[in-house]
Order: structure tokens, then sequence, then C-alpha cells
């Protein structure tokens, strides 16, 4: 008895400790997981892109579907809720508001931001010439504003900064106080969340507080019952993605499952073996999570998706031992009969599934991880538990009709293989006759997010003036003040380019915070206030300036004298905002992403740049980062089936043996390719994985169609349980290519086709041949 027990006592005991893993596991959404860990700096500038960067934390708002004066209205009204609410660090749409902080913030420390504090700046003759300029700036169409900034500021280093601080990007347009879109049927708000971006509940609560106040200050406006409210946003994707992914998850498992139980019901008519059956599938589920939380510290609800699959991967195992268990044997006679061929199978698999293991892209590593723990746990259970719990006398009642279609395509084996052959040469022609390229080249197509808000999140970035630029400048250096001082070696020589066209414009990080040193040195310069009021009386030699009207100026310049540098603490949210987006501390050191406004030289710009400073173009390094995948995928998926033919060739030992299962495998994934890419369709670089999972998963059916030597009922039991098996396999991948996530979408489209190829390509060809009834 107690030989009996112990296994199901160890498999409770595991199952346990897996489920207060899987409990206490960390989940996440970001799509970065599915990209390469970033070895360059090119790839560190697309993933910042990718997951959000230093604009993780805003939110672009358009509100339209009134006339302007209510749109202006409710612009202003929600606003000035939005600013009391904690969950906004900033609240920006155009207003005196808006501004009044970077103004003051840019005023009181101009002296340290500004390149034009200098030695000789502050000099009598550097004085006597900035107060010529301000006596000739009084004469002209600025004469207003000259004259209420001159007292304080005679050496023009604001009106300077104003230029510097613009960056490359135009801002939106202003109407009566608040930011219109170009047609005028729309008001812009950016908003800058407390939270950071990766805190999706704390993102998901801002974006409540956002519809809520919005929803009260319609109700409270006239002539705003129409009115709409849209958002977008790195907080307001990753929420999506979060919420889609749940639902995809919760959606096609409830499928697969019902999938699942319906056909073994078909077969067994016993709701006492449908939980057996399933036992396998639980187990491997609950192991898969606990293994890629240990290993990862995370899991990604896609993993999660992707376990879908164990339901049809699976459920294969136990499919085998059941519908096969003779009614006068038992199941633990019957695991004993196919347990090599179960074993064999169990290993092909988990060695395809091993292949991904070897992919710089975590998300893959996690699919590998979770599906080699899970198939290894329930083949497992499957060996070990299943057959001491199936009830004696126990047997399929509803298996026997299950093979036919095996049995016809077997009795016209050889018309079937002629067939087969044929549509598997049209599939090698179609594949070198394809038109244009085979693979998928859009980035974008690895967002679950749908094109329409893909596209309003294009047209709100490109009404509010922050279109992403498709070229950087990116270098990494040890410290935060490393990075700033590359940064101002960089100016003059980006200011020289810009001079002679090479490039349009330019933003750096140390226009927004110079470096420490640079700060103390334009702190040196300013002289104290004795020795400045000497040169400022000197300077005013022959202008009609009394020097008791610049007191201002004198008290500026001494509290900048003595006040705190500044750091990135001090900086307004506006400001904080541009240089976070531009300089990231990584596990690598600090990285600057500086971007760039046109640029028509490339070749000009890269021979200017000093050692270590390269120049990024997104849209080029989007374009290796697909090659990258593509190969590597290509790569895996090669040593997946090359480690598949060795375990075959170890086991099955002539390569006769290895032929009737490697062949139809082979042929299987080329057809399967040859349907996806019909019509001019291109492959993703998702697929390329699912033809490895087709080789893993099909070798299993090809393994027992060879091991059938029996005739009668043996054989067709077995027939039974390979196409039972393999309508839960196509049915949990179909399920799962119903996905709206590209990757679900791709790898479920790509199995379901392939594994029923495999059951047609294995019947014809590595089943031996039946003879036909006389």
């Amino acid at each position: 008895m107690r030989d009996r027990l112990w296994p199901i006592w160890l498999w409770l005991a595991a199952m346990l400790a897996c489920a207060l893993f899987a409990v206490r596991a960390h989940y996440r959404t970001d799509m970065g997981d599915f990209l390469p860990k970033a070895h360059s700096l090119g790839q560190t500038a697309l993933e910042a892109q990718v997951n959000g960067g230093g604009a993780a934390k805003l939110l672009l708002v358009s509100i339209d579907g009134a006339s302007a004066p209510a749109l202006e209205a409710l612009n202003k009204t929600l606003a000035s809720r939005l600013r009391k609410a904690p969950e906004f660090a900033a609240v920006l749409n155009g207003d005196d508001t808006s501004l009044a902080q970077t103004q003051a913030f840019v005023w009181k420390n101009r002296y340290l931001l500004s390149p034009g504090t200098t030695a000789q700046a502050f000099s009598v003759a550097g004085l006597h010439q900035a107060l010529k300029n301000g006596l000739a700036l009084l004469g002209s169409d600025l004469g207003g504003v000259a004259a209420q900034t001159l007292p304080a500021d005679p050496t023009d280093a604001a009106l300077g900064l104003a230029q510097s601080l613009g960056g490359t990007a135009s801002g939106p347009q202003t109407e009566n106080g608040v930011w219109m879109s170009p047609s005028g049927h729309a008001t812009l708000l950016l908003l800058r969340t407390q939270a950071p971006g990766f805190d999706l509940d704390a993102q998901q609560r801002a974006q409540a507080v956002l519809t809520r106040d919005f929803s009260a200050a319609r109700l409270a406006m006239p002539g705003a019952a129409a009115a709409r409210l849209r958002m977008t946003g790195p907080g307001v994707f990753a929420v999506q993605t979060r919420d889609v992914t749940k639902r995809d998850v919760t959606r096609l498992s409830l499928l697969a499952s019902a999938g699942a139980v319906l056909f073994l019901l078909l077969a067994y008519r016993s709701p006492l073996a449908i939980g057996l059956g399933l036992l396998p599938v639980a187990s491997g589920a609950l192991a898969g999570i606990a293994a890629v939380s240990l290993v990862f510290g995370f899991v990604h609800a896609i993993t999660l998706g992707f376990g879908v699959t164990l339901i049809g991967e699976a459920l294969d195992y136990s499919v085998y031992l059941l519908t096969q268990t003779r009614q006068e044997g038992g199941a633990r006679a019957t695991m004993a009969r196919i347990w090599p061929t179960l074993r064999l199978g169990a290993l092909t698999s988990i060695a395809g599934f091993a292949a991904m293991l070897g992919s710089s892209f975590t998300g893959f590593a996690q699919l590998g991880v979770f599906s080699m723990a899970g198939l290894a746990t329930a083949v497992g259970v499957t060996r070990f538990v299943l057959p001491r719990l199936v009830p004696d006398g126990f047997f399929a009642r509803g298996a026997a009709g299950i093979g036919w279609p095996l049995r016809w395509v077997q009795r016209r084996q050889r018309t079937m293989q002629f067939f087969l052959a044929g549509v598997a040469s049209l599939a090698l022609l179609a594949l070198g006759l394809h038109g244009g390229g085979m693979w998928q080249t859009d980035l974008l197509s690895l967002s679950p997010l749908p094109p329409a808000t893909q596209a309003l999140d294009k047209a709100l970035r490109a009404q509010l003036g922050i279109i992403p630029p498709h070229d950087f400048l990116a270098w990494r250096e040890g410290s935060e003040q490393q990075a700033l001082a590359v940064s101002e070696a960089l100016e003059p020589v980006l200011a020289k380019l810009t001079t002679q066209g090479a490039l349009n414009g330019f933003s750096l990080p140390s226009q927004i915070l110079p470096s420490r040193a640079t700060q103390q040195a334009r702190r040196a310069a300013l002289p104290d206030d004795a020795a400045l009021r000497a040169r400022f009386s000197k300077a005013l030699s022959g202008l009609p300036f009394q020097a008791d009207a610049f007191a201002p100026f004198f008290q500026d310049v001494a509290a900048a004298r003595t006040g705190p540098l500044l750091t990135p603490a001090s900086l307004p949210p506006p400001m904080a905002l541009k240089l976070q987006s531009m300089l990231t501390h990584t596990d690598k050191g600090w990285v600057v992403l500086a971007p760039l406004g046109t640029v028509k030289a490339p070749t000009a710009v890269r021979a200017a740049l000093p050692p270590g400073v390269v120049l990024v173009s997104l849209n080029r390094q989007s374009a290796l980062l697909l090659r990258l995948f593509e190969h590597e995928a290509e790569a895996l998926a090669i040593c997946g089936s090359l480690a598949i033919l060795v375990i075959l060739a170890v086991f099955l030992r002539t390569w006769r043996k290895v032929a009737r299962v490697a062949l139809p495998l082979g042929a299987a994934v080329l057809v399967a390719a040859a349907a996806l890419t019909l019509g001019g369709g291109k492959l993703s670089i998702f697929m390329v994985a699912g033809f490895l999972l087709i080789v893993a998963v099909g070798s299993n059916y090809c393994l027992f169609f060879a091991g059938q030597g029996e005739d009668g009922p043996a054989r067709e039991r077995a027939f039974a349980s390979i196409m039972l098996a393999n309508l839960c396999t196509v049915a949990a991948y179909g399920v799962l290519s119903l996905s709206v996530i590209p990757v679900l979408h791709d790898i479920g489209e790509t199995v379901a086709l392939g594994t029923f190829l495999c059951l047609l390509y294995g019947a014809a060809f590595a089943a031996p041949a039946e003879p036909r009834n006389p």
C-alpha cells in the first residue's frame, strides 16, 4: 500500500509548493521583455523608446466634440481640478500656470544655466557691450519686453536660455490660454503622474481620476455634454496591455479547457476520467509558473497565455495512457507498454523547447522554461501518479471510433503518400517563388494595441510637439557627472554642424542641467558685489543709464554666488521630464540619448563625434532588431531540431527509423510555412518559434505511429489516442490563434496548422502499412 501511495503524496507536496510560488509570484506585462537584452547603445535607444523611457509617466489628453469656447472652458476647469489631485505631478495645458514654474526657475538660476556666464561677460568690456546691446534693443520692436528685463538681466542670460531649452520640437499652438489642435476642433493637455510608469495600479488610478474629473467638469459645463475625452501615453498603453492580456488569457483558457473537456467527454464518458486526464495539465501549469518565477524573479502575462498550450501538449500524455488502457489489463500495464515511446516523445518535446533558453529575449526564454518544467511535470504525473489513480476495469468507452480518419489514411497509404509528397513539392516551389521579403519588418507588429490606438498616440504627439525623433546621439558613462561633461563637450561640435547645415537642431542634457563642475565654474565667474558694482560703474561710461536702476541685477548675481548648485531633484517638472528622457541610469552606468533634428549629412556628423559617442537611427535599429530576432529564432529552431534528431538517433538507433519520424515533421513545417505566406503573406518573428514547436509536438505523433506494429484492438486504440491527442492540441493552439496579442496569435496559428499536418504526414509516412481486408 505504501508503495502505491508514496508517489501521490510526493506529487501533492510538490504541487502545494508550486502553488505557493504561483500565488507569491510577481506578474507583469511589459512588451520590452519580448525585445532582446540591450547589448549596444543602439539597442538601448530602441529599448528606451519601446518601454517609454523618461516619458513613461506622461499622459497625452485630447478633448473634442464641442464648440471651441466650450472646449477651452472645459480644458481650464479640468486642469484646475487635476492640479489638486495628488496623482499628478504636473498638469500642462498652455495657460500661465503651465509655464510659470519653469519660467521662474530659469529666471532665478539663469547664471548657472547659461553658457554665457563667463569672466569675460562680467568684465568692464563685456558689461559695456551688453549694455549697448540692451540700449539698441530698447529702441526696437521688443523695447517693451527689454524695459522689463534689462534692469535685472543686462547680460541677456535668460534670453539665450530660451532658445537652447526649446530643443528640436515645436510646441502646440495656444488659443485663449489653452493648447489647441491645428484644426481647432480639439483642446490638449499634457499630464505627468506622480507614480512611476511601471506601477500599473497607480497608473490606472490616475487615469480613473482623469476620467472622473472630466465627467464632473463636463456635467457642470453648459454646451459640453457631447465632449469626448481621449488619452494615450506609455501608462495608458501599459494598463491596456495588461487588461487585454488578462482578458485574453482568461478567455482562451476557458475556451481551451472547454474544448478539452468536450473531447475527453466524448472519448471517456466519465467525469472521473476527465478529471484524471486534466491532472497532468494542472500540475504542469503550476510547475511552469513556479519554475519561471524562481529563474527570472517574475512571470510575464504572455507566458501564462502560452500556458494554454499545455492544455493541448500536456494533455497528450494522459490521453495516450487513458485511451490505450484495456479493460482487462489496467492502466499500470498500459503504462509499462507505452512508456518507452511516451518517454522518447516527452524528451523530444522538452529538447525542442530547451532551444528557447538560448534566446536573448527574456520573454521567449520564459516560454522555454515554462514549457520544459510543465511538460516534465506532466509526463512525470502521467507516469507515476495517474496509473495509481485510474480505477481497475477502466477503459475509454467512446474512443474506439475516434481513430477512423487515420485508418482511412492508412488503407490508402500509397495514394496519400503521392498526394502529400506533391503538396510538399508545391509548397517548396511556392516558397521559392514568393515575391518580396518573406519576413514581417514592422516593429509595431509586436504591439497588442489596435492600429486606431497607435494612430491616436501618433496624432496627439504631433499636436503637442513631442514627436519622438528618429535620430539620437548615444553614449554611456560611469557617472551622471561624466555623462553631463561629455554632453557639454559636444555642444560646440553640434552647434558647428548645425551652422554648416549637417543637422537641424539638437537637444542635450547639459542644456537642462549643467555638470557640477560647469556650475561651479560659472559661479566662480561671477564677481563679488563690490567688484561687480565697480566694473558696472565703469561700463556705464558714455551710456544713458543710472547704476541705481540695476539694483535687481546686483541682487540676483549675489544670490547666484551663494545659492545651491542645481540637481535633478531641483528641476521643475517639465525640465525634469525632459532630462529624464535623455539621461537614464542603468545597471551598466549612465546612458545618454540626445535627440537630434533632421540629420542631413550623417557621414559628416559621425566624423565629427568623439570616441564613445555614436549616431543612432531608430529606423535602422528597428530593422537590425528584427533581423537579429529572425536570425536568432532560425538558429534556435535549427538547434532545437538538431537536438531532437540526436535524441531520436540515440533511442531509435537506425537512420531509417529516424527518417520515418523526421521526414514527416520537415514536410509539415514546409507546407505550414507555404500556407502562412500564401497570397504574399509574410512570416512573423514569432512563427519561427512556432515551427520549432511543430517539430517538438509533432514528433510525439510520429513516434507513436512508427511504434505501432500490432493489429486489432490495440492498434485501434493507439490510433484513437493519437487522433484524440491531436484534436486536443489543435484545439488548444487554434484557440490561441484567436488572441489579439501578436506573439500568442502567430504561435497559435502556426502550431495548430502544423500539428494537424504532422498528423497527416505521420499517418502516411511514419506508420507501418496496414494490409487491406480481403
